[in-house]
């Protein structure tokens, strides 16, 4: 039995999702979440064999959720799911551990056949995808695989994410129950290590790089 735990922000969408998972008989859904911070805790109290995760979602996006399951909790699979399938995205998402990546307009089978196949030890990319190589996607010749956004620390790219999407110190502190003043410590600190000298530079920022939406 493959366990699975869900994480989509839309309750429409993710009803769908459940629907395609527990129609198989092998699967068995073993929590579902709304946003990032809740898929990780599923995760840490679940230990499911595979995680299912939206790429763009609230308090802590698909990408860090993948990056700190892989890094925590490295016997569970992630398969991302997203409607982008523009290059940067992809390429992030298999840099930080995804094992699988799912575009939303795929069929059914092909998110079956993505759960089986990272069970299996192997990748997996929608059709639509495939044909680029992997080892393409995650790294170039010549290209370094560090950039600044990997000198953040976790709650660095918690507060990152949660100030790119408009809240302020004190609804930041409130979200990751920490101080005001150790929020504001934490963005203080990612700008500096991003070179950003402002609000905009942070938005635009979070938006080349994935986190939010434009």
């Amino acid at each position: 039995m493959i366990t699975i735990v869900l994480a989509e922000d839309h309750h429409i969408v993710r009803q769908g999702l459940r629907l395609i998972l527990e129609a198989e008989p092998s699967f068995r859904l073993v929590g579902e979440a709304s946003d990032g911070l809740e898929a990780l805790k599923l995760v840490g109290t679940t230990a499911p064999n595979v995680l299912v995760t939206d790429l763009m979602m609230p308090r802590l996006n698909g990408l860090e959720v993948t990056r700190a399951v892989c890094r925590d909790h490295a016997s569970t699979r992630v398969v991302i799911l997203s409607s982008h399938a523009d290059e940067p995205y992809v390429v992030e998402a298999l840099r930080v551990g995804a094992s699988a990546y799912v575009l939303k307009d795929s069929t059914a089978a092909d998110l079956v056949k993505a759960v089986n196949e990272v069970m299996g030890g192997r990748r997996y990319l929608s059709p639509i995808l495939a044909d680029r190589a992997y080892t393409g996607y995650v790294q170039r010749p010549g290209e370094s695989t560090l950039d600044a956004h990997d000198t953040l620390t976790q709650r660095e790219r918690m507060v990152l994410q949660l100030a790119a999407e408009g809240s302020s110190s004190a609804e930041i502190a409130l979200k990751l129950y920490i101080s005001p003043r150790t929020a504001e410590t934490h963005r203080a600190n990612l700008m500096r290590k991003l070179d950003l000298r402002s609000q905009t530079d942070l938005v635009r920022f979070a938006i080349r790089k994935g986190i939010i939406q434009p």
